[in-house]
């Protein structure tokens, strides 16, 4: 159940802008879609170790917009939710504020997998220095991994009630 690499046929155009990380999660496609359409499941397995949130608005739907921010150093963060398709695929553009310059498009996907759901995330960023501030300066990778991580480990807990820790 751990991070996985998967190799692309082909180089995409925006590669040198993006961040992909997935991972297989042991619970059914449905489930670990949902832990993205409240509040109440989102504070409690979003951000790396480590870190929690407060949410200061909250609306998923196309449009809708997250804002929350993430404590372990606090960091001001915007959600605005640009497709919803349930439960295939959630399309984002995240930064520090609703219409920050410096926000990065994120696609998530999802698929039935055998062993349960094969979630990836697709970050790209405007340039390609604003992606590698966010690898070196961030640790965008390592975050991507560890929120994904606290992802399984809520969706395959207790049917979603289990705390981040």
């Amino acid at each position: 159940m751990g991070t996985t690499g998967r190799a692309t046929p082909a180089r995409s155009a925006t590669a040198d802008r993006e961040i992909v990380v997935s991972r297989v999660i042991g619970a059914p496609r449905e489930r670990v879609f949902e832990a993205f359409t409240e509040v109440r499941h989102l504070s409690r397995w979003w951000g790396p170790d480590g870190f929690t949130t407060t949410t200061r608005a909250f609306e998923f739907r196309e449009g809708g917009e997250w804002d929350f921010v993430m404590h372990g150093t606090d960091y001001p963060e915007s959600i605005t939710w640009t497709e919803i398709v349930p439960p295939e695929r959630i399309a984002l553009r995240h930064g520090e504020y609703r219409d920050d310059p410096d926000a990065f498009e994120s696609v998530l996907t999802f698929e039935a997998d055998d062993a349960g759901t094969r979630i990836e995330l697709r970050s790209v960023f405007r340039t390609r220095e604003l992606r590698d501030e966010a690898v070196e300066k961030y640790h965008a990778v390592e975050g991507g991994r560890e929120t994904l991580g606290n992802l399984a480990a809520y969706v395959a807990g207790t049917g979603g009630d289990q705390a981040k820790g």
